[in-house]
């Protein structure tokens, strides 16, 4: 193990993804947003704090920088989802899902999360064979590799 990485996934995950401003730019990265000038516009970031979430996300392989160039203007990059920065809806989903529930806005909820076929979906655990097990059946079970 390098003595740098952290056994714990929830920890690894958080040096990656545990800021707020980092959420909101994958919520709109999963949206659609793609250029610098629109994560801004939409957010309301500092520029040297959105550079810092991007430039992390794209280390992360969360996002990836692809230049494109206006006519008549310098090269610039918008940043994409990667296959990790799409499995981030889940939790994403789970995020929502917990605020909605326990710290509800006062007009409702912003945002519904809807299959394809608009039918209401909500974030569970499932297990193998497909069927969504009750929370309260769900235990954490420590393995070998966990530290002592």
């Amino acid at each position: 193990m390098d003595v740098m990485e952290t056994p714990c996934s929830i920890a690894r995950t958080l040096e990656v993804l545990g800021e707020r401003w980092t959420f909101l730019v994958v919520r709109e990265a999963l949206s659609g947003t793609t250029r610098f000038a629109d994560f801004r516009a939409t957010l309301g970031v500092a520029p040297d704090i959105l550079t810092n979430r991007l430039n992390t996300l794209v280390e992360a392989g969360v996002l990836e920088r692809r230049p494109y160039r206006e006519e008549g203007k310098r090269t610039r990059h918008e940043y994409h989802m990667t296959k990790a920065g799409l499995d981030l809806r889940v939790v994403l989903g789970a995020l929502q899902q917990w605020g909605d529930e326990h710290r509800p806005y006062s007009l409702g909820p912003t945002v519904l999360r809807r299959s394809v076929a608009d039918r209401p979906l909500h974030v569970a655990f499932v297990d193998e064979s497909g069927r969504e097990v009750p929370a309260d059946d769900v235990r954490f079970v420590r393995t070998a590799a966990y530290p002592t």
